[in-house]
């Protein structure tokens, strides 16, 4: 026998067992030389070697490994002097065995005669027979003819197990419940034998029910000498492959051990084994009794737990085995010379073997467990393995940006874990499972731990059959995964920018941080308006207002300033860092308006945030001062009538988190439509604010509809509805210094209520109607701080403070701090200059158009999508004239939005007010008009024009009524249900109140979060204009936890149309694809829409830009005049388009969903007789 030192090695196997093998040979100076087939040709065992070669070279991918013959082809111009054959594959077949040793390279392994006496199940029982050890009753090998299986099955009794003679791993095993099972088990087993053995000889033993798996671990040389290496647990398994191992046996006691261990080496001294060796045994959880099941003449995929308790390094041991090395050395003696003359093994005498510790190890796998452990594979995104004490990796192809294929074993990485004690073992490999990132692929990462941490497997009380009776184990938390998700948001944003920056102009980059002002963080709290509330009370809270001197000022900044500025883009990202300065040092303010109004509506349709989750984490930063939010009274912080219930449930949940005062309006001041409101807000605690919105103007004789009485009248039926303060709502910014301070004055002296006056700064002199309401007794005032001030928004707050500084009316604000946080919000705004309207002062055209504030930015927005932006001249006309038109109606959420809506469709058609109200003309008026005018908002006083409802109704206007009279109550349970099925998740209280609010865009805020996870946490100018090449951004995704991520680059795709974005995090090459959209709108245009001809009134066109929402209609079905063919929405604006003739469908160019341009031919119509 050649027993001269080995210095190469063949690894006939593949991934993590060859790369094992390549380990042990570096450390003993041995080059090594792999393997690979074609589709392994970017696996790391293929560079993990000193030399690699392609195999199998036009073979499958299995096939491949198992090439004999061009594996000794390589050996031989490799000129290896052994080959290791690892496990699965090559490594039980004994003829590979053989003709390796006929080629004159030596086998590393069993002699081919053993193999074939233990690899064959069969001849290895009749070997355990003549030793002694304990069997299993079982057949011989099964022959071909089905009749003589049956009658040996029926002899050996089912159940049973089918096994494959020449392999394990689980392959071509199944249980045989009864006869019938076993002509279609054969014919699979023997075809899964044959596939991975190269051989279908099967056999059936009896099955034991409540069955622990255990293995003993064996070495022996070429001398004669035979030791164990102890145990090892293998009872966890699914599909009878082995899934978490552990040594030693925990159930297993010192007396079991020994008889256990010895007879295994009973066995392998019977048949003269070498090397690594595993004899396997079933034992009977009940009895305790154990039977032996075959011999693995191979290293075992769990040998590292063995290694781990004994410290003796198998593999090592293994070649020094074929080297000539002798058990019971553990160093080579050499003489005089320093020559050997008597190789060691490395294994010690039995009796110096001794266990230490206990080891536990999981294979990790791109199994998806939620989807019946399918295999999964493709690109690993990002890989971060565990380490530490204790802690042992073996790895295949496992790193960032490897590529896992779908033909092999799906084993990923090995992990295992040593720990004094087994307890700790457990808790050792619960940290390192919890350690690793895989993403990209799935993995069986939650799988381990729950099997790991479960009571049985913790007490070592389970059985083969635990995984299959314990379902809890398929019970997983969903992995946030958030960087990932947020990088995927950052290269979608970075390669094809923002959908909200669509056709604007960005502003230079990169945009300097705001600057925060210094404060004492850790400095006490200082009393508040809302710890006086909770102290008083509403109604004795209501008493001071009116008793305190001081005016006081509500900050707008956060909502309505916004809102006004630049259409209500703010986010939460820029609010959370000033407001523990609020808290310290602006603790003086009445209140800080923060919620409601368009915030809500914006938030989850553009933003994508959750307005629930602004208001908790601002209120967690601001405990002591008042929050404010804008009610709609039935319409919520919607544009329709809500549900009395409805609106009493979302009330319900904005004052449980957190809103201490609720202004409450309606949209045309009917205070009937409002009650719902005020008493949910009285039965909350909270301060309700009843307003009265203000249009026209006080002491114009020609709008006598809008004087004092009228006025007063609303002020006396809020008082009756029990609210606590009035508010007077001058959306538009229109009520003169003059009419402020009348009204102010009447509505004190008729209600005594205190009096909270807003406006906005339009007209660029609204703080002079502010003072004016002041000195005429008004109890409080909005403003917003001087950088968030002027224009659309509110009048400057400090400069009203500044005014009234050393009066009796002083507000006791201090005007470094309110300049302070000003120098905050001027940073903060130059983030969304691409949002702000052109308007660069105020302006007296207010008067004439009486547009709400807060509505101004939005109406250019909305028509700067429909392609009119610079028609806003016409567009600002035409609301005056819509205003005339529906009777001069007061004009704020929502009615000022069907005001804008039917102003955009006049513009973007060319019609003109005549065109509108002519009887003769048929116009598609928008959803939102025939809304309001059927009633649907309310009614005015003198109702609505009686000519132009007939038109829009299409009949006889209705007698006025109370919409939430008209809408049955909503059933919350029906309702929650689904809306967890819109928005794929369970939905907690305040998340159904978004879904009731807005069911659509509460479902695609959800669908961006699962996408992207919460991008509120990103930066403002990387959520909106992404990363320029190396830009770095610090990402809080929770306390403590920042993400520093950096753009380095972008490249196309192999793929067509995908882009390749790189980014580092956190020092970390990370890479996603994103699909670059540029190139799918190029496709796009090359299938542009027929335009619709203008004079042809056949066609029906798009009367501006949108999608479709739906198509009612189809070709061939005959329409009557009136019939509604298709809906469409653009910027939150639906119509519906009707059909103006009798007449037939006689092709749809469109279907749901799909984005049309003004003027693009949606149906071709044809005439019927």
């Amino acid at each position: 026998m050649d027993y001269a030192p080995i210095r190469s090695l063949l690894i006939a196997n593949r991934s993590e067992i060859a790369i094992r093998v390549m380990r042990a040979a570096a450390e003993m100076n041995v080059r090594t030389v792999a393997i690979y087939s074609k589709e392994d040709r970017l696996a790391l065992h293929r560079f993990k070697s000193d030399e690699s070669y392609l195999v199998g070279e036009g073979k499958k991918p299995l096939a491949a490994y198992l090439d004999i013959d061009d594996i000794l082809r390589i050996a031989r111009q490799a000129k290896v002097d052994a080959i290791h054959p690892g496990y699965g594959f090559l490594s039980e077949n004994p003829d590979f065995a053989q003709a390796v040793i006929d080629a004159g390279i030596r086998w590393i392994g069993p002699s081919p005669e053993v193999m074939r006496k233990l690899g064959n199940k069969v001849a290895a029982r009749n070997a355990a027979i003549e030793a002694g050890v304990p069997v299993m009753p079982a057949t011989d090998p099964l022959p071909l003819d089905l009749e003589t299986c049956k009658r040996l099955a029926a002899g050996i009794g089912y159940p049973l197990m089918l096994k494959a003679s020449w392999g394990g791993g689980g392959r071509g095993m199944r249980v045989l419940e009864s006869e019938q099972d076993l002509e279609g088990a054969l014919a699979a087993a023997r075809r899964e034998a044959l596939a991975a053995f190269g051989n279908d000889e099967v056999y059936v033993e009896k099955l034991v029910r409540n069955a622990r798996h255990v293995e003993v671990q064996v070495l022996g040389d070429t001398h004669g000498n035979l030791v164990h290496l102890y145990e090892r647990d293998c009872t966890v398994q699914r599909r009878n492959q082995k899934v978490v191992e552990r040594a030693p046996a925990p159930y297993l006691d010192a007396a079991g051990r020994a008889a256990l261990c010895e007879s295994a080496l009973r066995l392998m001294r019977a048949v003269g084994y070498t090397h690594a060796g595993t004899v396997e045994f079933l034992m009977d959880a009940d009895s305790g009794q154990f039977y032996f099941i075959e011999v693995n003449p191979r290293i075992q995929v769990e040998h590292t737990v063995t290694e781990m308790v004994t410290g003796i390094d198998i593999v090592k041991a293994q070649i020094r085995v074929t080297e000539g090395g002798h058990i019971g050395m553990t160093e080579n003696t050499r003489n005089e010379n320093g020559e050997i003359i008597v190789r060691a093994a490395g294994v010690p005498v039995q009796e110096a073997i001794s266990l230490n510790g206990h080891a536990l190890q999981c294979r990790i796998t791109t199994e998806d467990p939620e989807n019946g452990f399918l295999p999964d594979y493709g690109r690993l995104t990002a890989y971060r393995s565990a380490a530490g004490f204790g802690v042992r990796l073996d790895a295949g192809t496992a790193y960032g940006g490897a590529v896992i294929t779908p033909y092999y074993d799906s084993l990923l990485v090995k992990v295992t874990t040593w720990a004094p004690t087994a307890p700790e073992s457990i808790r050792r490999m619960d940290r390192a499972l919890r350690e690793f990132r895989i993403r990209g692929v799935a993995s069986n990462l939650q799988f381990l731990e729950n099997v790991i941490n479960h009571p049985a497997f913790k007490s070592g009380d389970v059985t083969t059959r635990f995984i299959d009776l314990t379902p809890e184990l398929l019970a997983f938390t969903k992995r946030l995964d958030r960087a990932t998700k947020l990088l995927r948001y950052l290269g979608e944003v970075s390669v094809n920018g923002h959908p909200e920056m669509s056709g604007r102009a960005l502003p230079s980059l990169p945009l300097p941080a705001p600057v925060l002002p210094a404060f004492d963080t850790s400095a006490a709290l200082p009393y508040g308006t809302r710890d006086r509330l909770r102290e008083l009370g509403a109604e004795k809270f209501s008493r001071w207002m009116l008793e305190q001197k001081q005016v006081l000022l509500t900050d707008t900044t956060m909502r309505d300033a916004h809102q006004s500025l630049f259409a209500t883009r703010m986010r939460t990202a820029d609010m959370l860092p000033i407001a523990p300065f609020y808290a310290r040092e602006l603790s003086q303010l009445f209140s800080l308006e923060c919620w409601g109004g368009a915030t809500f509506d914006v938030a989850l349709r553009f933003l994508k945030e959750d307005p629930w989750q602004r208001l908790e984490q601002l209120r967690e930063r601001v405990p002591n001062v008042l929050f404010q939010m804008l009610l709609r009274g039935s319409n919520a912080v919607g544009y329709t009538n809500y549900a009395d219930n409805v609106v009493r449930f979302f009330v319900r949940q904005a004052a449980s988190a957190g809103v201490d005062v609720f202004r409450v309006f309606d949209s045309l001041n009917w205070v009937r439509n409002m009650r719902v409101a005020i008493d949910a807000v009285g039965e909350s605690g909270a301060l309700c604010e009843g307003a009265i919105c203000y249009t026209g103007d006080l002491f114009d004789k020609s709008r006598a509809k809008y004087d004092l009485k009228y006025y007063v009248g609303i002020a006396r039926e809020l008082q009756q509805a029990g609210v606590h303060v009035l508010g007077i709502k001058d959306m538009a910014g229109i009520c003169r210094p003059q009419a402020a301070a009348a009204l102010v004055k009447a509505l004190k002296e008729e209600t005594g209520l205190p009096v909270h006056f807003h406006t906005h700064d339009t007209s660029g002199i609204s703080a002079a109607s502010a003072l004016a309401a002041i000195e005429a007794g008004c109890d409080a005032v909005d403003g917003a701080l001087d950088a968030m001030s002027g224009l659309t928004s509110q009048p400057n707050l400090s400069s009203i403070a500044a005014a009234l500084a050393g009066s009796e009316r002083d507000p006791g604000l201090s005007l470094e701090r309110l300049h302070e946080a000003s120098m905050y919000w001027e940073g903060v705004r130059r983030y969304y200059a691409p949002f702000e309207s052109e308007i660069r002062a105020g302006t007296a055209d207010v008067y004439r158009h009486e547009m709400p504030g807060g509505q101004y930015t939005n109406l250019r927005e909305q028509a700067r999508s429909l392609g009119i932006e610079h028609r806003w001249t016409e567009v600002s006309r035409a609301y005056a004239e819509v205003n005339q038109m529906f009777g001069d109606i007061v004009k704020v959420t929502p009615t000022s939005k069907v005001v804008g809506d039917l102003a955009l469709m006049m513009v973007a058609n060319d019609l003109s007010a005549a065109d509108v109200c002519d009887p003769a003309k048929e116009t598609a008026f928008p959803e939102s008009v025939v809304s309001l005018f059927k009633g649907e908002l309310g009614f005015p006083p003198d109702g609505f024009p009686a000519e132009l409802s007939r038109k829009v109704l299409r009949g006889e206007p209705p007698a006025p009524y109370r919409p939430g009279d008209q809408i049955p109550a909503v059933d919350l349970d029906a309702a929650r249900a689904a809306g967890e099925a819109t928005c794929e998740q369970p939905l907690d209280d305040r998340q159904l109140a978004s879904y009731l609010m807005y069911p659509k865009q509460a479902g695609e805020y959800h669908a961006h979060v699962r996408n992207y996870s919460d991008t509120s946490v990103v930066p403002t100018p990387a959520y909106l204009y992404g990363l320029q090449p190396q830009e770095e951004v610090a990402i809080d995704i929770a306390a403590g936890k920042t993400l520093l991520v950096s753009l380095q680059g972008t490249h196309p795709d192999a793929e067509e149309g995908l882009i390749k974005v790189q980014f580092e995090l956190n020092g970390q090459s990370r890479t996603t694809l994103v699909e670059q959209r540029s190139t799918t709108q190029a496709a796009a245009a090359r299938h542009s829409r027929p335009v619709a001809e203008p004079d042809n009134p056949l066609h029906v066109a798009a009367p501006m830009p949108g999608s479709i929402v739906t198509v009612a209609v189809q070709p061939g079905q005959r329409v009557a005049v009136g019939t509604t063919l298709l809906a469409l929405e653009a910027m939150k604006m639906e119509t519906h388009i009707a059909a103006e003739r009798d007449c037939e469908i006689a092709a749809v160019h469109v279907k749901q969903g799909d984005r049309v341009a003004a003027k693009d031919l949606l149906i071709e119509l044809k005439d019927v007789g």
